[in-house]
C-alpha cells in the first residue's frame, strides 16, 4: 500500500477550525465511492489514519471527521473524555459531521464520486456517524463499530436514506444492551433498512489491536476481520 496518500485537510463547521484527514490511493482511474470516518474518542490520530489505510486499500477515498477542533488533540483517556463530552449531543456533533462530509464531496485532491458516500465510525464515532445519518445526510450507508446506539432526537429515524448496519461487541460493557432494543424499535418504526451484528465473546473497541482491558475493552481478530468484512459487503452493494 506504499501508494496510499495522506494529506491534511483545512475546514470549518460554526465558526470553529477543524483539521481533518483526507486518505487515498494513488493512480486510480474514475472516481471512487468517498467514506466518511469519525474515529473514537481519541479524534484525529496515526491510530485513525493506520485503520482506514485497510479501508482505502479496498477502492475508497476516505476522510477522517475531526470532532473536536484543529487544536485538541486528546493524549490521554482523561482528555478524549472531556472532549468528547464537550461534543456529544450537542448541535456541534451534526454540524462537524456534516462539515466533514462536505469537505470530502467537494475537496478536489482525491477523485471521489459525490453521488457515493457513506459514514463509518468507532465507539464514540460510531454515536456521530448515526446522528450524521438521523439529521437526512445523503448517504447510502451509515455504519457503526462498538458504538452507542442512543439518541436525544425521537424522530431522526425518519430522516435516514440509506442502509444502517450496527456492529456491537455481545459483551460491550460500554454499550448499555438496552440500548439495542430501543435502537431496533426505533429503526424498524421509522422504516429503515438496517441491520444488526452483535458478535459473542466481543466487549467495546473489539477492532483495536492495541485495547486490552479485561473485559472492558479488548481486542477480538477474529470478530474484527468478520465486522469489516460486513461492512464491505454492505458497501459493495449499496454502492
Amino acid at each position: 500500500m506504499s501508494n496510499i496518500v495522506v494529506k491534511s485537510i483545512d475546514y470549518q463547521a460554526g465558526g470553529q477550525a477543524l483539521q481533518g484527514r483526507l486518505v487515498w490511493q494513488s493512480g486510480q482511474d474514475g472516481k471512487l465511492p468517498g467514506l466518511v470516518m469519525a474515529p473514537n474518542w481519541m479524534g484525529v490520530s496515526d491510530k485513525a489514519v493506520d485503520l482506514v489505510r485497510q479501508v482505502v486499500a479496498e477502492g475508497y477515498v476516505v476522510f477522517i471527521a475531526d470532532l473536536y477542533g484543529a487544536d485538541v488533540r486528546p493524549a490521554n483517556a482523561e482528555e478524549a473524555g472531556a472532549a468528547m463530552m464537550a461534543v456529544k449531543d450537542t448541535p456541534q456533533e451534526r454540524t462537524r459531521m456534516q462539515a466533514a462530509l462536505d469537505t470530502l464531496a467537494t475537496q478536489t485532491d482525491a477523485p471521489v464520486d459525490s453521488e457515493k458516500l457513506a459514514a463509518f465510525g468507532f465507539c464514540f464515532g460510531g454515536h456521530c456517524v448515526l446522528e450524521l445519518a438521523r439529521s437526512g445526510a445523503p448517504l447510502k450507508a451509515t455504519l457503526t463499530f462498538h458504538g452507542t446506539l442512543d439518541t436525544t432526537d425521537r424522530d431522526g429515524a425518519s430522516n435516514i436514506t440509506g442502509s444502517v448496519l450496527v456492529l456491537d461487541g455481545a459483551e460491550d460493557p460500554l454499550v448499555p444492551r438496552e440500548q439495542l432494543p430501543a435502537f431496533a424499535a426505533e429503526m424498524s418504526g421509522a422504516g429503515v433498512d438496517w441491520q444488526l451484528l452483535s458478535f459473542g465473546g466481543a466487549v467495546h473497541s473489539f477492532t483495536d489491536p492495541q485495547a486490552n482491558v479485561e473485559g472492558v475493552s479488548m481486542y477480538h481478530d477474529q470478530v474484527s476481520k468478520r465486522a469489516f468484512r460486513a461492512m464491505y459487503n454492505l458497501l459493495s452493494e449499496v454502492m
